[in-house]
């Protein structure tokens, strides 16, 4: 490649030509052909490294198979490129920072020194298939019922109270309750519709909870809690006090290391042209990063043009052919791969908790440096901890939790619960576009730590936050990806 290069090039800027040979496993000639052809396309564009920028935004990709053309994108169903997405402004332009920023340019370690670890523990028998939308009821209430004890034995201990009272039985002194909030309806729940489900221990009831007593409350369905209060008749508690949720410790004292994190769908919406995940695959050519981290969609669901059924391949091709191109195109990069599936991938599995993808055409080398994780997880970077899910529990939490009082914005506190609760999707029942499946979400869905970092895509706006509880206990970063 460098020979070829020198002959063609003359005057060119070699060492970007040559870059691009490499991370485009593209030959001197093929490339020198691409750009007479793009030159010609701009009017005869005089070689300068900003027209080399221009030129490989617009027509690099990184799939060898893919060259079909002098001038060709990474188009994985449609022959026409976004228009919209290519005449964006402000590519590359940082929209929002947190703490010390070195600037933008990184120098990772190389992947030999950084190693990807799942901390779910054990052999993850997600990765094998399993059945699901055969599960009991039965089944169900004994995993809400644990998760009730666990959490409740865990509030007992920290505020020293000696013991949970039936919350329906008529009492004239103030008592301390545990149980599940829920609903009165099948309506959206708000203050006057809150109902306190106990666990099994307590008798199993619903009782309705008047908030009025409260000073502040920040409540959703789902949410295992601890209330004071009262219950004169037996049919209303009156609560007085709620108890705040106990967040895990952290791994231990966290390392510096490089990620790059990206969530899907990675083509603009009037289109299937790929064109986001170019720009990406030069991104992490360019800063190379020690780990890139991708969360799904990779075949949008949701795609207009895969609802309407638009396309003339089969889903898992799409997918394959756009996983080689991440793959491949980030070689020559040293950065680890890690893929997280979403309930939006229309070839994969459609339940949460959510297995791995299964890529098993990889070659050895390149398997050595991806990781497939499931959804959600917990991954160990070079003693960093990540939380990741890529279903939008900001989203589907936002439209059911209610609060008075507490003096904070939404995103932080719905963030506080997944952290209290120690779930990475506590909402119950859960949104109905989730296929839940209660005997592996108790496996696979509940926090083991508190993570340094908890990565959470949204179809709402990005924002980073540093969670601050009261009692001084914990923080974590949390990052909110938007697509």
């Amino acid at each position: 490649v460098c020979v070829c290069v020198s002959i063609y090039t003359y005057t060119l800027h070699s060492y970007d030509v040559l870059e691009q040979c490499l991370c485009r496993r593209l030959k001197g000639d093929e490339i020198v052909f691409e750009w007479f052809a793009f030159s010609s396309s701009k009017d005869q564009l005089p070689l300068t490294l900003d027209n080399l920028d221009q030129f490989e935004h617009e027509v690099s990709t990184s799939v060898q198979n893919m060259i079909t053309a002098t001038y060709c994108v990474m188009c994985l169903c449609s022959a026409t490129p976004s228009q919209k997405y290519g005449m964006r402004g402000g590519r590359g332009e940082v929209v929002s920072s947190f703490g010390a920023v070195q600037g933008p340019r990184w120098t990772g370690k190389g992947q030999s020194s950084v190693r990807v670890e799942m901390l779910e523990g054990g052999e993850n028998s997600l990765i094998s298939s399993y059945k699901y939308m055969f599960q009991r009821l039965r089944d169900v209430r004994d995993v809400l019922t644990e998760k009730i004890e666990e959490l409740g034995e865990e509030l007992r201990s920290r505020f020293n109270i000696e013991e949970f009272s039936a919350v329906s039985l008529p009492v004239q002194d103030s008592i301390t309750v545990l149980g599940q909030v829920c609903c009165d309806s099948n309506g959206k729940l708000n203050a006057q519709s809150v109902l306190l489900e106990t666990g099994q221990e307590q008798g199993g009831r619903q009782v309705p909870v008047d908030l009025s007593e409260l000073k502040e409350f920040s409540l959703f369905p789902g949410q295992v809690v601890v209330m004071e209060g009262m219950n004169p008749s037996g049919e209303t508690f009156v609560a007085t006090k709620l108890y705040e949720g106990i967040p895990l410790p952290f791994h231990c004292p966290p390392e510096p290391v490089m990620v790059v994190m990206a969530c899907g769908p990675y083509t603009p919406s009037e289109s299937l042209t790929y064109d986001p995940l170019i720009d990406l695959i030069t991104i992490i050519n360019k800063d190379r990063p020690d780990v890139c981290i991708l969360l799904g969609p990779f075949v949008d669901s949701k795609h207009e043009q895969i609802e309407k059924n638009q396309v003339t391949e089969t889903f898992e091709t799409i997918f394959k052919r756009c996983v080689d191109s991440i793959v491949e195109g980030t070689k020559g990069s040293g950065c680890r791969l890690v893929f997280v599936p979403s309930q939006r991938d229309v070839h994969h599995h459609y339940i949460y908790p959510q297995p791995p993808f299964n890529l098993s055409n990889l070659s050895k080398d390149d398997s050595a440096r991806v990781t497939l994780a499931s959804d959600p997880c917990t991954l160990l970077i070079s003693n960093v901890t990540f939380g990741l899910t890529s279903t939008d529990i900001l989203f589907h939490m936002g439209a059911e939790e209610i609060s008075s009082g507490t003096g904070t914005e939404r995103f932080t506190r719905i963030m506080k619960h997944m952290l209290t609760q120690r779930s990475y999707y506590p909402l119950y029942p859960p949104a109905e576009e989730v296929n839940m499946d209660y005997d592996k979400f108790q496996q696979f869905s509940q926090m083991n730590l508190t993570p340094d970092i908890l990565i959470v895509p949204s179809e709402l706006r990005y924002f980073i936050k540093v969670n601050h509880s009261h009692f001084q206990t914990y923080k974590s970063l949390m990052h909110n990806c938007s697509h």
